[in-house]
């Protein structure tokens, strides 16, 4: 037996199963319930979202041999022929083709004949919109006054193009395309039934492509599982679908965040080395800057947890105007891509906007991420740091190496706690770390040390700071500032002790405040306050 595609197999029968119309469905429901029955229905929607579908379920609810019922039998011989589409009764036609005038007279000809099988001669036009002038003006008057015995169901992706002497005959409904949620539960139906293992975060991938069409979704789904080999996996539908990973969109924000040029194009490069579509990575790039933004000013929309966690350090981080100004970037960036000697070139171009564009970009601060505890209580916890010392680096001078320690590259052994946090501030200064790797080592303190193992601590609040690639690379440069094979691991937890980015963070801020209070103390600006009645904007003062 032939193999059938999902999207046939699949087809809802009766309006029980049709996913996402609910509105449709409950008006035509109540018209069949109570034989109020139109004789022109005109369903109106892009493709995939049920317009032929329901078609067909209105001509079984029309000539089910049970009588006419919003749930049709589906085993008398009128609904199986329906189903099969052999019931002499139901009349498809495919405008796209049959667009003379002539074609549409001899259609409505034989409308004056009584049905052969049925209760009702059920006329199906699919993308109405494509016949002539002369057709439509051809069925004006049969469309008005049909025959008790006909009933017209046209389906159109373009109803500005319908006459409106044609829209002003029918019922119409617009159905809407299918919400992400109801394609994945519907795809987590269909795989379950079909007894194919699947990954949920993969139907989302293919929910996002399928972009509302259920049919859409149906037939990627049926190519995943050919791509995947039986399996539904992320990996693999994001390699058959070419589409950017999350990974890649965070990386760009990381890099955004801590100001770096050199990772914001090594991503670009990745992207390119994996022939990713950069017109849609700036698409998913401004709805995650969209995403961002409705944490920061109506954080309710975000019900998914997870999500909320993940965003939450960029919310903090990036300033809302900025924000604002990203999203417009991103979508005249993607605008822009046909114009730009290649898409590359487009790409690479629209993240070097969005970091020109960034305000208080300063190679020696990170990004202000809302770590979970102040600066000032982790100051009150170590008992290195004092007031006096807060607004300096916390790092003493190390004690002189060892002949024997400088031949073999390595440093001193840390020998108390204090010790520790101050080797790993000095050691993070001096390591030659890209701007991720810096970033996931700024926001740690150190735990332990010993002759084959590091262990730091990351604060949950920068989780999203600590990818693999981060780790390895890290470790990589600790192996090579020692000297000798080291096993890096990094636990998630609060925090006890200032890290190097709160340290950096603390300074911006003091020397911000520095800045406020001259220009706030400045004699002219004072005068000028006073005489004009004006304030002073603190979020344009910069330091320098």
């Amino acid at each position: 037996m032939s193999y059938q595609v999902l999207a046939r197999k699949w087809r809802p029968k009766s309006f029980d199963t049709l996913v996402g119309q609910e509105h449709v469905v409950r008006a035509l429901t109540h018209a069949l319930e109570k034989q109020r029955l139109h004789h022109a229905y005109l369903f109106t929607g892009t493709r995939g979202v049920g317009k032929t579908t329901i078609a067909r379920i209105m001509a079984k609810a029309l000539n089910c041999e049970t009588g006419i019922t919003p749930a049709p039998c589906g085993v008398c011989s009128s609904c199986v022929e329906i189903d099969d589409g052999r019931f002499v009764d139901l009349i498809e036609v495919d405008a796209a083709t049959n667009t003379k005038v002539e074609e549409m007279r001899q259609l409505l000809e034989n409308a004056i004949y009584a049905p052969t099988r049925g209760r009702f001669k059920v006329y199906v036009i699919d993308e109405v919109h494509m016949l002539s002038k002369p057709a439509f003006n051809a069925m004006l008057k049969t469309l008005e006054e049909p025959p008790e015995h006909i009933k017209f169901i046209l389906a159109t992706t373009d109803p500005q193009k319908i006459p409106v002497t044609v829209l002003s005959r029918c019922l119409q409904f617009n159905l809407k395309q299918m919400p992400q949620g109801h394609i994945v539960e519907h795809l987590s139906r269909v795989l379950g039934d079909e007894g194919i293992v699947f990954q949920a975060s993969a139907l989302r991938q293919l929910a996002k492509a399928a972009a509302g069409s259920m049919r859409d979704a149906l037939s990627l789904l049926d190519q995943a599982i050919a791509h995947g080999g039986g399996k539904i996996e992320e990996d693999g539908v994001r390699d058959m679908l070419g589409t950017v990973g999350d990974d890649y969109l965070y990386s760009l924000l990381d890099a955004l965040m801590a100001g770096n040029a050199t990772d914001l194009l090594a991503v670009a490069d990745c992207m390119e080395a994996r022939s990713l579509d950069f017109d849609s990575a700036l698409q998913e790039l401004a709805t995650l800057f969209h995403r961002i933004a409705l944490l920061q000013l109506a954080p309710d929309a975000i019900s998914d947890d997870s999500e909320r966690a993940r965003l939450k350090p960029y919310a903090t981080g990036f300033d809302a105007e900025f924000l604002q100004l990203c999203y417009q970037i991103a979508i005249h960036g993607k605008h822009d891509l046909e114009l730009a000697p290649d898409e590359y070139t487009g790409f690479s171009m629209s993240l070097l906007r969005l970091l020109a564009f960034r305000p208080d970009v300063n190679a020696g601060s990170g990004p202000v991420t809302g770590a979970t505890t102040s600066i000032k209580d982790k100051m009150a916890v170590n008992p290195v740091r004092n007031e006096s010392t807060a607004s300096a680096t916390p790092v003493r001078r190390e004690p002189e190496e060892t002949d024997q320690a400088k031949s073999k590259g390595t440093l001193a052994k840390p020998e108390a706690s204090e010790r520790m946090d101050d080797d790993w501030h000095r050691l993070v200064a001096r390591l030659p770390l890209p701007g991720m790797v810096r970033q996931l080592a700024q926001h740690c303190e150190l735990v332990a040390q010993d002759e084959g193992s590091i262990r730091l601590r990351l604060a949950p609040a920068h989780k999203h700071v600590l990818g693999k690639m981060q780790q390895d690379k890290l470790q990589f440069e600790l192996q090579n500032h020692y000297g000798r094979p080291l096993r890096l691991e990094i636990e998630l937890a609060a925090t006890a002790s200032v890290t190097p980015a709160e340290v950096a963070r603390s300074q911006q801020r003091e020397r911000q405040e520095r800045a406020v209070a001259a220009i706030e103390s400045d004699s002219f600006v004072r005068d000028t306050r006073d005489l004009l009645g004006a304030s002073i904007d603190e979020s344009t003062i910069k330091p320098v």
